[in-house]
């Protein structure tokens, strides 16, 4: 079960994120999300647990609590999945990807148009 936990101190790293969360089961992975501009801590992380009822113990006992020093409590729920879809579309619009300037629905993408629909399209005056 993956797991979304917010509110996380900022001294906080991976090894223990895992800390915290292997009391309830093993854990397959732990990250916390790192700024990648300064290298710090962006307070929120994903652990992903080897059992859905480990997942769902540690939401149900862990969300709402304070940790260390933090004001604010810890979100855990579930990890919602990332959404499919296509990429950017850009000034010149790759195949894909989303709408442009006044870009229309699905496909297309950027300034140009490129690969199906979207695009700019001027006003007719």
């Amino acid at each position: 079960m993956n797991l979304f936990v917010a509110g996380l101190p900022y001294d906080v790293d991976d090894a223990e994120l895992e800390e915290i969360f292997e009391k309830f089961g093993k854990v397959i992975s732990a990250k916390v999300s790192i700024d990648r501009n300064t290298g710090k801590s962006r307070g929120f992380g994903f652990v992903t647990m080897e059992k859905e009822e480990d997942g769902k113990d540690a939401i149900e006992l862990l969300n709402d609590i304070q940790l260390g020093r933090s004001r604010k409590p810890l979100v855990v729920k579930q990890a919602e999945d990332k959404p499919q879809g296509g990429g950017g579309g850009g000034y010149r619009g790759g195949s894909g990807g989303g709408g442009g300037y006044r870009g229309g629905s699905g496909g297309g993408g950027g300034y140009k148009g490129g690969g199906g629909g979207g695009g700019y399209k001027p006003r007719n005056y």
